[in-house]
């Protein structure tokens, strides 16, 4: 299950005596928090399956701490794997400005093995594979790095949920999720994800030394194809720097006819 891709399906989520989520009847059988929380994470998980595949514009606004802000445009590709040891494929190209146009990252989601992820950059002329000990680097100048634009697979992450709480309009499920990935940049992300559709709104990154990193959080959610649901803006903030990056989407476009040609390591040199 991708963002599972952070960005593409905004899908980072995922004892019982409290009341359960309307229709979701068999969460009051999850005895303890660890099964509600992984219980909640394969809900969402299931929730997305079957999209395919999927294709959007980007525009990204880094800002610092004193205000000032660039922006760049972009598009993404994701392709869903349903291979159970696999998770999904992601193609990210810049088109503006002109320093970066033509800069080009791929990520290969693992489930039990770390991710492979490659980024092309036209002044280099080469295409560098990211170290898998270095996925907590920033991404591209921005607040997300690259281990967050990996799929975001349940089984990458334990989990626990907190309590039930109100966010906005909304009743939330808050879940502790722990990364599996022993070079992960996370102690643990904490995320608030709504009872009805399993959408993730706000969720709290953890360093290394268990102090709040930076927070997502997500708005204009739309829905396509009668079922999937994805975000529109996201909004990243570091508590550290003061630096932020927002992300607004459009013209998503699901099952548009994909396949693994699209994601080819040995071209992304030539990607248009």
């Amino acid at each position: 299950m991708s963002i599972g891709l952070l960005f593409m399906r905004c899908h980072i989520l995922a004892g019982l005596i409290v009341a359960v989520a309307p229709g979701l009847p068999y969460l009051a059988y999850a005895e303890s928090p660890e099964e509600k929380g992984l219980a909640i994470a394969n809900e969402g998980d299931r929730r997305d399956q079957g999209f395919a595949d999927s294709s959007v514009k980007l525009e990204m606004i880094l800002s610092n701490r004193h205000g000032e802000s660039s922006t760049r445009e972009l598009r993404m590709k994701t392709l869903e794997i349903m291979d159970p040891t696999l998770g999904d494929k992601s193609l990210t190209v810049f088109d503006h400005p002109r320093d970066i146009k033509g800069s080009a990252f791929l990520s290969f989601t693992r489930i039990k093995e770390p991710d492979e992820q490659w980024l092309y950059l036209p002044a280099l002329k080469r295409v560098k594979r990211i170290s898998s000990a270095n996925k907590s680097g920033p991404f591209m100048g921005s607040e997300f790095s690259y281990e967050d634009l990996a799929s975001q697979e349940v089984e990458k992450y334990t989990y626990k949920w907190l309590r039930d709480e109100a966010c906005g309009d909304l009743q939330c499920f808050v879940v502790e999720q722990y990364p599996v990935y022993e070079n992960s940049g996370y102690t643990k992300r904490i995320a608030w994800i709504d009872q009805r559709e399993f959408r993730p709104w706000k969720i709290e990154f953890y360093d290394r030394k268990d102090a709040l990193l930076k927070t997502m959080t997500f708005k204009n959610y739309k829905q396509y194809l009668n079922k999937f649901w994805r975000s529109h803006e996201m909004f990243v903030e570091n508590h550290l720097t003061g630096k932020s990056t927002v992300l607004r989407f459009k013209d998503f476009v699901l099952q548009a006819g994909l396949d693994d040609r699209d994601f080819n390591r040995n071209a992304l040199s030539r990607v248009r």
